[in-house]
């Protein structure tokens, strides 16, 4: 499914994205048509859509477009991607008017197996914002990938540990769980699991992996993920703190969508 505010998407407003990538997005995991964190998603999409448009977007009608893409029962992922088809490289100075492009895909089956990163020295411009200007990141993605990882790992260049490509990461010593603060992308996942635990943030530094017993991914499409390398270092599949962090996720209230 590709729908523009509600209609067939075109053409002419897909290329417009694909040429101009000027935009943001959340994604949402709908089970039997309800969502984990729906209130962060919208606060998201609304706080994006100031900061990259300087325009207002109504989470009520996002959820009414949304909701055409999720079916009442079973498992889908939705995405929803806000920008302006007016807008081109010449003109991005323009008045925006920003329209919703909701897309959805089957959500995973099963549970994904653990994760193999590697590190590297990058920060995405204004972190803070979900960007659909994601070429650097998949660039390093696809090199990591090429060189035998699954995903990578950003540091800052004083070695600070900042998130993973498209997800946040959490780590575990003595037995307690620690989310790397600096600039980075504060998921809907990570906050949900830290308003629920209240585990604290703190500046993690690469060269401090091996004080670490568990490292883990958090993703709104997959929950709580198992790290199990960071460069040459190697994490155990399971631990019980990242046991209890996905309990508890699984356990997490969902809002009607």
């Amino acid at each position: 499914m590709i729908e523009l505010d509600g209609e067939p998407a075109g053409s002419e407003a897909l290329a417009a994205l694909a040429l101009t990538n000027y935009g943001h997005f959340t994604t949402l995991l709908v089970e039997d048509g309800r969502v984990r964190g729906l209130d962060l998603h919208l606060e998201r999409l609304i706080r994006d859509c100031r900061t990259l448009f300087d325009a207002a977007l109504d989470p009520g009608r996002v959820r009414a477009l949304a909701r055409r893409a999720a079916p009442e029962r079973g498992r889908r992922t939705v995405r929803i991607t806000v920008f302006d088809p007016a807008l081109n490289l010449g003109s991005i100075g323009a008045q925006a008017r920003p329209r919703v492009l909701v897309t959805a895909r089957p959500a995973p089956g099963t549970e994904p197996g653990p994760l193999r990163v590697r590190s590297v020295v990058h920060r995405r411009d204004l972190p803070e914002v979900k960007s659909v200007g994601l070429c650097p990141t998949l660039r390093l993605r696809r090199r990591a990938q090429r060189e035998g990882y699954d995903d990578v790992l950003f540091t800052g260049s004083d070695g600070q540990i900042l998130e993973g490509g498209t997800w946040n990461i959490g780590l575990v010593r003595d037995g307690q769980v620690v989310w790397p603060g600096g600039d980075v992308l504060a998921g809907t996942t990570r906050t949900l699991l830290r308003r629920a635990a209240g585990d604290p943030t703190a500046l993690v530094d690469l060269s401090e992996l091996d004080s670490y017993e568990a490292v883990f991914a958090t993703n709104a499409a997959t929950g709580v993920r198992p790290v199990t390398g960071i460069d040459d270092r190697e994490f155990p599949a399971a631990h019980p703190a990242v046991t209890r962090l996905a309990e508890i996720h699984r356990a997490l209230p969902s809002t009607p969508l």
